[in-house]
């Protein structure tokens, strides 16, 4: 048993914190908040490891809770929405026919890559527009 319990709760605070960092999850954090204000707590205060216990476990509780709620009305934003939705980053691009667009359906060049296209009837280099995508299929129209 460790003499001095508070150190063992800051040692997991910190240790909870650094584990957010590893592993963010937006969850880790708030049980180090309560660990660490345990620990401070049974630093200032000389209170039995039974009772830091149950003011760990309160203070997880509202804390977590309380993340959660301010979470919901403060929502993180990503940094790149469109980051793992190729298709709909596409929306917008000119591309290049590379097979004929025929009865629907043909292939267009996209940057360094050929992606499966649909939309009207096309001779291979013709320029079109993305309008949008369906799963791994471009969807394209005519430059106007």
């Amino acid at each position: 048993m460790i003499a001095e319990p508070h150190w063992g709760w800051l040692a997991l605070g910190l240790m909870l914190a650094v584990g957010e960092m590893v592993i963010p999850g937006v969850f880790l954090i708030w049980l180090a908040v309560a660990a660490i204000v345990t620990g401070l707590i049974a630093w200032v205060v000389p209170i039995g490891v039974a009772v830091q216990v149950a003011i760990f476990a309160a203070l997880a509780m509202i804390s977590v809770f309380a993340g959660r709620n301010w979470l919901r009305s403060h929502p993180v934003q990503a940094a790149d929405p469109m980051m793992n939705d190729r298709g709909g980053r596409a929306v917008g691009e000119l591309v290049i026919v590379t097979h004929a667009i025929d009865g629907g359906h043909g292939k267009v060049k996209l940057g360094d890559s050929e992606w499966l296209a649909n939309g009207p009837d096309a001779e291979p280099g013709t320029r079109m527009r993305v309008t949008g995508h369906d799963g791994v299929v471009l969807l394209v129209e005519h430059l106007h």
